[in-house]
């Protein structure tokens, strides 16, 4: 478990191209995309510089409500999100909350752990599947 939460993997693809595979991935997966929020977009508007900059968020009902019915506080971290970023050097990274610390945070019980952990292998696989 990362200690703040966050893992951040490296992408061999531009953030764009990172981007177009993880919705393809999603969408591969049956799993629904809420929302997404291009911050590079937004600052652009608003005057301002920021590199390639987009959260996506995401998931199935199925997996995320058996954690809100657990603790409903849980609710503040779902739909699960995704980070798509580039650093200063150029480098792409995929970046996303540890489905075990979000267990740890809320206090989640036992009855969640077999969700938490579906989540926690499904982001990885996602992750890997959509930088490598």
């Amino acid at each position: 478990m990362a200690e703040n939460g966050l893992i951040s993997l490296a992408s061999r693809y531009s953030p764009g191209e990172t981007m177009r595979r993880l919705l393809a991935a999603l969408s591969a997966r049956d799993m629904t995309v809420f929302a997404r929020v291009d911050h590079a977009a937004n600052a652009a508007a608003a005057g301002m510089a920021l590199r390639p900059t987009e959260v996506v968020l995401f998931g199935n009902p199925r997996g995320g409500t058996v954690l809100m019915q657990d603790q409903q506080s849980a609710g503040i971290d779902l739909p699960l999100k995704v980070l798509v970023w580039e650093d200063a050097g150029g480098t792409a990274w995929l970046s996303y909350n540890d489905p075990q610390w979000l267990a740890k945070r809320h206090g989640l019980g036992r009855k969640s752990a077999p969700a938490v952990a579906a989540m926690a292998t499904a982001l990885q696989a996602l992750a890997q599947d959509v930088t490598r």
